[in-house]
Protein backbone atom coordinates (compact mmCIF):
# COMPACT_ATOMS: atom_id res chain seq x y z
CA UNK A 1 0.00 0.00 0.00
CA UNK A 2 1.41 3.53 -0.83
CA UNK A 3 1.69 6.58 1.47
CA UNK A 4 -0.90 9.21 2.00
CA UNK A 5 1.08 12.42 1.29
CA UNK A 6 0.37 15.76 0.70
CA UNK A 7 2.26 18.63 -1.74
CA UNK A 8 1.78 22.51 -2.11
CA UNK A 9 3.45 25.24 -3.47
CA UNK A 10 3.88 27.82 -0.49
CA UNK A 11 5.29 31.79 0.24
CA UNK A 12 8.38 31.76 2.72
CA UNK A 13 5.59 32.93 4.84
CA UNK A 14 3.29 29.87 4.84
CA UNK A 15 0.66 30.99 2.54
CA UNK A 16 -1.01 28.34 -0.25
CA UNK A 17 -2.81 30.93 -1.81
CA UNK A 18 -4.39 34.34 -1.20
CA UNK A 19 -7.17 35.43 0.92
CA UNK A 20 -9.36 34.53 -2.32
CA UNK A 21 -7.82 31.29 -3.25
CA UNK A 22 -6.25 32.75 -5.71
CA UNK A 23 -2.41 31.09 -6.01
CA UNK A 24 -0.92 33.83 -7.80
CA UNK A 25 3.13 33.82 -7.80
CA UNK A 26 2.90 30.42 -6.57
CA UNK A 27 2.97 28.55 -9.54
CA UNK A 28 5.12 30.52 -11.51
CA UNK A 29 7.60 28.09 -10.99
CA UNK A 30 5.50 25.79 -13.09
CA UNK A 31 6.34 28.06 -16.01
CA UNK A 32 9.95 29.85 -15.84
CA UNK A 33 12.34 28.64 -17.65
CA UNK A 34 14.11 27.96 -20.97
CA UNK A 35 12.66 24.48 -22.08
CA UNK A 36 9.02 24.61 -22.29
CA UNK A 37 6.56 21.20 -22.45
CA UNK A 38 3.76 21.06 -22.87
CA UNK A 39 1.26 18.68 -20.32
CA UNK A 40 -2.82 19.00 -20.40
CA UNK A 41 -4.74 20.15 -17.15
CA UNK A 42 -8.36 19.16 -17.29
CA UNK A 43 -8.63 19.67 -21.46
CA UNK A 44 -6.11 22.79 -21.32
CA UNK A 45 -2.80 22.10 -22.62
CA UNK A 46 -0.13 24.22 -20.25
CA UNK A 47 3.14 24.85 -21.15
CA UNK A 48 5.71 24.40 -18.32
CA UNK A 49 9.24 23.40 -17.97
CA UNK A 50 11.30 20.04 -17.99
CA UNK A 51 12.16 20.38 -14.33
CA UNK A 52 8.32 20.96 -13.44
CA UNK A 53 6.98 18.06 -16.31
CA UNK A 54 9.05 15.43 -14.90
CA UNK A 55 7.89 16.02 -11.13
CA UNK A 56 4.56 16.01 -12.48
CA UNK A 57 5.27 13.25 -14.20
CA UNK A 58 6.62 10.90 -11.17
CA UNK A 59 3.77 12.21 -9.26
CA UNK A 60 1.59 10.44 -11.61
CA UNK A 61 3.47 7.92 -11.80
CA UNK A 62 3.32 6.69 -8.26
CA UNK A 63 -0.11 8.41 -7.35
CA UNK A 64 -3.51 6.31 -7.51
CA UNK A 65 -6.28 8.76 -6.28
CA UNK A 66 -6.70 12.78 -5.35
CA UNK A 67 -8.62 13.31 -1.86
CA UNK A 68 -9.88 17.12 -1.92
CA UNK A 69 -12.50 18.95 -0.31
CA UNK A 70 -15.31 20.50 -1.76
CA UNK A 71 -14.41 24.15 -1.48
CA UNK A 72 -11.35 23.46 -3.82
CA UNK A 73 -13.45 20.83 -6.26
CA UNK A 74 -15.67 23.83 -6.60
CA UNK A 75 -13.12 26.11 -6.96
CA UNK A 76 -11.59 24.43 -9.58
CA UNK A 77 -14.64 23.19 -11.44
CA UNK A 78 -13.53 19.41 -10.75
CA UNK A 79 -10.17 20.38 -12.63
CA UNK A 80 -12.41 20.10 -15.80
CA UNK A 81 -12.86 16.18 -15.40
CA UNK A 82 -9.33 15.86 -15.52
CA UNK A 83 -6.92 16.85 -12.53
CA UNK A 84 -3.54 17.30 -14.03
CA UNK A 85 -2.23 14.00 -12.21
CA UNK A 86 -4.89 11.92 -14.62
CA UNK A 87 -6.28 10.15 -11.02
CA UNK A 88 -9.18 9.38 -9.75
CA UNK A 89 -10.65 12.19 -7.58
CA UNK A 90 -11.97 11.30 -3.69
CA UNK A 91 -14.13 14.81 -2.36
CA UNK A 92 -15.52 14.81 1.19
CA UNK A 93 -18.39 16.99 0.94
CA UNK A 94 -21.16 17.04 2.89
CA UNK A 95 -23.69 17.12 -0.02
CA UNK A 96 -23.38 15.94 -3.40
CA UNK A 97 -23.38 18.19 -6.02
CA UNK A 98 -25.91 16.99 -8.86
CA UNK A 99 -24.32 15.99 -12.34
CA UNK A 100 -21.17 14.91 -10.96
CA UNK A 101 -21.76 11.46 -9.51
CA UNK A 102 -19.69 9.89 -12.16
CA UNK A 103 -16.11 9.18 -12.66
CA UNK A 104 -13.44 10.52 -11.88
CA UNK A 105 -15.20 11.66 -8.87
CA UNK A 106 -15.87 9.87 -5.80
CA UNK A 107 -17.87 11.51 -3.45
CA UNK A 108 -17.74 10.94 0.78
CA UNK A 109 -20.30 12.03 2.91
CA UNK A 110 -18.95 10.97 6.23
CA UNK A 111 -15.92 12.27 6.88
CA UNK A 112 -11.94 12.69 6.02
CA UNK A 113 -10.66 9.47 7.41
CA UNK A 114 -13.79 8.04 5.34
CA UNK A 115 -12.41 9.60 2.03
CA UNK A 116 -8.78 8.53 2.99
CA UNK A 117 -9.96 4.55 2.94
CA UNK A 118 -12.09 4.91 -0.19
CA UNK A 119 -8.82 7.00 -1.72
CA UNK A 120 -7.10 3.56 -0.43
CA UNK A 121 -9.06 1.18 -2.10
CA UNK A 122 -8.99 3.17 -5.51
CA UNK A 123 -5.05 3.86 -5.65
CA UNK A 124 -4.25 0.32 -4.82
CA UNK A 125 -0.67 -0.53 -4.24
CA UNK A 126 -0.20 3.29 -5.61
CA UNK A 127 -0.24 6.10 -3.11
CA UNK A 128 -2.92 8.89 -2.24
CA UNK A 129 -2.24 12.94 -2.57
CA UNK A 130 -3.87 15.01 -0.47
CA UNK A 131 -5.28 18.42 -1.97
CA UNK A 132 -6.54 21.67 -0.22
CA UNK A 133 -5.66 22.60 3.46
CA UNK A 134 -8.26 21.88 5.33
CA UNK A 135 -8.04 18.50 4.11
CA UNK A 136 -4.54 18.36 4.93
CA UNK A 137 -4.81 19.81 8.13
CA UNK A 138 -7.69 17.43 9.02
CA UNK A 139 -5.26 14.54 7.80
CA UNK A 140 -2.55 15.34 10.09
CA UNK A 141 -4.83 15.82 13.05
CA UNK A 142 -6.31 12.26 12.36
CA UNK A 143 -2.50 10.75 11.76
CA UNK A 144 -3.57 9.56 8.60
CA UNK A 145 -1.08 11.68 7.07
CA UNK A 146 2.62 10.12 6.03
CA UNK A 147 4.58 13.16 3.82
CA UNK A 148 4.43 16.43 3.21
CA UNK A 149 6.06 18.33 0.41
CA UNK A 150 6.73 21.80 -0.22
CA UNK A 151 7.20 23.19 -2.99
CA UNK A 152 8.78 26.84 -1.38
CA UNK A 153 8.67 29.82 -3.52
CA UNK A 154 11.00 32.83 -2.91
CA UNK A 155 7.69 35.25 -2.10
CA UNK A 156 6.03 36.66 1.01
CA UNK A 157 2.43 37.12 0.61
CA UNK A 158 1.58 38.45 3.80
CA UNK A 159 -1.65 37.11 4.40
CA UNK A 160 -4.17 34.47 3.22
CA UNK A 161 -4.53 30.45 3.36
CA UNK A 162 -2.33 28.95 5.46
CA UNK A 163 -1.54 25.92 5.33
CA UNK A 164 -1.06 24.36 9.10
CA UNK A 165 -3.27 26.96 10.57
CA UNK A 166 -5.96 24.26 12.39
CA UNK A 167 -3.65 22.11 13.87
CA UNK A 168 -4.46 20.18 17.12
CA UNK A 169 -1.10 19.58 18.61
CA UNK A 170 2.90 19.25 17.58
CA UNK A 171 3.74 17.13 14.35
CA UNK A 172 7.64 16.10 14.38
CA UNK A 173 8.99 15.89 10.28
CA UNK A 174 12.03 14.09 8.63
CA UNK A 175 13.31 15.81 5.91
CA UNK A 176 13.53 13.11 3.44
CA UNK A 177 14.37 15.30 0.18
CA UNK A 178 15.55 18.26 -0.69
CA UNK A 179 16.26 19.90 -4.52
CA UNK A 180 16.82 23.62 -4.92
CA UNK A 181 15.92 24.76 -8.26
CA UNK A 182 15.77 28.38 -10.04
CA UNK A 183 12.69 30.48 -7.64
CA UNK A 184 11.58 27.33 -6.20
CA UNK A 185 12.83 24.98 -3.79
CA UNK A 186 11.30 21.39 -3.42
CA UNK A 187 11.21 19.59 0.49
CA UNK A 188 9.81 16.92 0.94
CA UNK A 189 9.44 15.55 4.97
CA UNK A 190 8.22 12.21 6.46
CA UNK A 191 5.83 12.61 9.17
CA UNK A 192 7.17 11.12 12.08
CA UNK A 193 4.67 8.66 14.30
Amino acid sequence: MGTVGTGFSMSLDGFVARPNGEVGPLFDWYSEGETPLEVVIGDQPMAVTQDAGEILRQASQVTGALVTGRKLFDQTHGWGGKHPLDVPIVVVTHSIPQGWEKPPYTFVTDGVAAAIARAREIAGEKSVAVASASITQQCLNAGLLDEIHIDLIPVLLGHGIRLFDQLNAEHRLELIAAKPMRNVTHLTYRVVR
